[in-house]
């Protein structure tokens, strides 16, 4: 007997979550894919992550850190010159911070520098940060409307979604990731102290992941539904790859000073992971469209067994509206959605109905949304795993070009 037999209505538990004041709405759990390994390396001792280079390096690395957490802020800068200042401010602290540099020790007459939550000096943890701006950054407050990436708007509710206001969207996105959830801690208040007067917080999301090089055998992250998560993500190290779907190219038709930049999408994804536990093992998996332990494809043998959609037409073995049919059908013209995922779970503890406030934040890069993100999004619209995972928040944002050589700062070309 199915869920629906038991007399457990989907379509009812999501409208209680919503009476009980859970902000949710819709969006795709697993991106489109590409027949290659994830993004994954052999884990090695934690160090410091290098921060100057053409593009930020905190998208590509790998492996992946243990945690991650992502800050949106409101930015109370009066004009383009007090924008610089705050880049140049922000770079100057990001260098620091990814470097391991000591703290400086004054007077004790005076609050200290730094908040000590890493003692004297900071340990290597594999800390990167990625700053990225939103589409509200180019309105009439610093005269940056003719600089504005092409496809970057406020994103839009889409199909499904209930966005909560208060999480989401943003001036400027900071994307934390580190080994320990201290090492982000302290990065943030870093961050915030240094900009107290010109950058006040939106949202923000923290959580983890477990792929490989952070104590899973199994390489494959898994979100909380428990299916594993981004298998055939692009591989970050191949740049190539990288040049080809993730990173704004000189012939993209974009302002000069956003090539090495990159379309930056989150969705902050509530999971009704209840609901989920209670739904057959059989549909679950007929959902996704592979096995939940093994990660294959239904039908197939391995995680990454190509899961041969041309000797399926008609959806006897992989469902037509399955999520890895409709995400990535392996098409000519789906191979150009491919993106580059760096998504984390997250808990939040409970709603007031008492169901557990869990999800996925889902991050992607792209060179382009219009044929990445939302070339997905269309082909997910309407798919059966709506019911059970509903977006609340994010926003679309541009992951800023890197700083290429010293003296530079990020997003100086922005607002020359």
């Amino acid at each position: 007997m199915n869920a629906r037999g038991r007399g457990f209505s989907r379509r009812r538990f999501v409208t209680g979550a919503l009476t009980a004041g859970a902000a949710v709405g819709a969006g795709a759990i697993g991106g489109c894919s590409a027949d290659a390994p994830p993004n994954s390396a052999a884990p090695s001792a934690p160090r410091f992550v290098p921060f100057d280079g053409t593009t930020q390096v905190g998208i590509t690395l790998v492996p992946p850190p243990a945690r991650a957490l992502m800050a949106a802020f409101s930015l109370q800068v009066a004009d383009r010159a007090g924008l610089g200042t705050l880049f140049g401010e922000l770079t100057s602290e990001i260098r620091g911070l990814m470097s391991g540099r000591p703290p400086e020790v004054r007077d004790d007459a005076y609050p200290p520098v730094d908040s000590g939550l890493l003692g004297e000096t900071p340990p290597p943890d594999d800390l990167s940060v990625v700053v990225s701006v939103g589409a509200s950054l180019f309105d009439d407050r610093f005269g940056l409307a003719d600089r504005l990436p092409p496809e970057l708007v406020t994103m839009p509710f889409l199909a499904n979604d209930r966005l909560d206001p208060e999480r989401s969207h943003g001036d400027l996105l900071l994307s934390f990731e580190a080994g320990h959830s201290d090492t982000l801690q302290f990065a943030l208040r870093q961050l915030m102290r240094r900009t107290r007067g010109e950058m006040v917080l939106k949202w923000m999301t923290e959580g983890y992941t477990r792929g490989a090089g952070t104590g899973n055998a199994g390489g494959t992250p898994r979100n909380l539904l428990g299916f594993k998560d981004g298998t055939a993500n692009p591989d970050a190290r191949d740049g190539e790859l990288m040049d080809r779907y993730v990173w704004v190219g000189a012939d993209d038709g974009h302002p000069e000073w956003a090539v090495g930049g990159s379309y930056q999408a989150v969705r902050i994804i509530r999971m009704f992971v209840e609901f989920w536990d209670r739904t057959q093992l059989a549909e679950q998996e007929a959902l996704f469209g592979r096995y939940k332990l093994s990660g294959a494809p239904l039908g197939m043998e391995q995680e990454y067994d190509d899961p041969r959609f041309d000797d399926d037409p008609d959806g006897q073995r992989i469902s037509l509206d399955a999520h890895i049919r409709r995400a990535n059908p392996r098409t000519p013209e789906s191979d150009e959605s491919r993106m580059l995922r760096r998504g984390f779970s997250y808990s939040r503890g409970f709603d007031r109905a008492g169901r557990l406030d869990q999800g996925l934040a889902f991050i992607s890069y792209q060179r382009s949304l219009q044929k990445a993100f939302l070339a997905v999004q269309a082909r997910l619209k309407g798919e059966r795993l709506e019911e059970y995972v509903l977006p609340e928040g994010g926003g679309f944002f541009f992951a800023l070009p890197g700083v290429p050589e010293p003296g530079r700062f990020l997003g100086d070309a922005l607002v020359a």
